[in-house]
């Protein structure tokens, strides 16, 4: 009978496995395909982990000397491209230390001047820069002029170096008078030295006055009328085209908050009989002219030029009742503002 041969004995690694396998099962209650699941798994795992280690690829060093040859050659062609180009160079001109937007001021010498009656090339010629200048010129036409010196002093970008230059040189008081200083004789509030200043007392008996003729200083004369309220009126009779009533000026923004004031200028003030203010002609005039008009405004304006286009011009003014939105006591405010040609 013959003998079979012997099996080989087992691997170190058989044996690895096996006892891998064997506590697997034994302390885990796995099955041997579970337990050999689980283990393969585990040597992926490791695989994945491991591997981006080990074959990491080498990372590409960056050389900037390539990347700023180009740069520079660009930049040089460019400059070239921009000096060679005359179109170009007229448009751009080189500016050296003064823009030449402005013209030059020649400077005078520094003498007393009122600074009321400078232009912007006046300051421009004492040494203040342009836009300074005109910033100085535009306060001055909207605050009716300066009344001291400190009103200048904090003119944006005016440098401290250059009004201390200047204000040995203007006639104007270092500050305003205030109000409770003593009165001179003559109704002018009198300052430190004495000398009468430039605000004027108003009169207590004060005779009544045509209220579509009537300036800014007139207005002012009326208790609690300043600067701004009479500017406010005027600006609103310009834009009417006079006033056929003084009833209007409760339709004045800052006068519709204080009723005692509209009766303040009642009091001192009248219409003229038979007045007649200017009529804007509605079959004619055009969007500009009328939107701006306080008893037309754009919408109405719009409306007026659409339905004119449509249906022909106005036969009279009551004819803007077919206009829908326009309510019929709108309409009697309009009525004495406009015709129909």
């Amino acid at each position: 009978m013959a003998v079979s041969p012997a099996p080989p004995p087992p691997s170190r690694a058989h044996w690895t496995d096996r006892g891998l396998l064997r506590w697997t099962r034994r302390y885990l209650g796995y099955s041997r395909a579970e337990a050999r699941g689980l283990i393969l798994l585990l040597l992926l795992a490791l695989f994945f982990l491991l591997g981006p280690l080990l074959w990491r690829p080498q990372l590409v060093t960056y050389l900037p000397a390539a990347d700023q040859q180009g740069l520079d050659q660009l930049v040089a062609s460019l400059h070239e491209h921009r000096m060679s180009n005359a179109a170009l160079t007229g448009r751009y001109p080189q500016r050296n230390g003064q823009s030449s937007r402005y013209p030059s001021v020649a400077r005078v010498p520094l003498t007393p001047f009122d600074p009321n009656a400078l232009t912007t090339e006046g300051w421009e010629a004492r040494g203040v820069p342009h836009f300074v200048a005109q910033r100085m010129v535009k306060y001055k036409e909207a605050a009716g002029g300066f009344k001291d010196k400190a009103k200048i002093r904090k003119m944006y970008g005016l440098e401290d170096s250059v009004y201390q230059r200047l204000a040995p040189f203007m006639q104007l008081p270092e500050e305003a008078s205030r109000r409770g200083e003593p009165f001179a004789k003559n109704g002018t509030a009198a300052g430190q030295d004495g000398a009468p200043s430039r605000f004027v007392r108003k009169p207590r008996n004060l005779q009544p006055f045509d209220l579509n003729t009537a300036d800014t200083t007139q207005l002012m004369q009326i208790r609690g009328i300043g600067r701004w309220k009479a500017l406010a009126v005027v600006k609103e009779r310009n834009l009417l085209g006079g006033f056929i009533n003084e009833k209007q000026l409760n339709d004045i923004w800052s006068f519709k908050e204080a009723p005692d004031l509209v009766d303040s200028v009642q009091k001192y003030t009248f219409v003229a009989p038979g007045f007649v203010p200017k009529q804007v002609p509605i079959n004619s005039a055009t969007f500009d002219e009328m939107c701006f008009h306080p008893c037309i405004r754009k919408p109405l304006a719009r409306a007026i030029v659409a339905y004119r286009n449509q249906h022909g011009p106005f036969k009279t003014v009551a004819d803007l009742k077919q206009i829908a939105f326009l309510k019929e006591a709108d309409l009697e405010k309009l009525r004495p503002y406009v015709r129909c040609d």
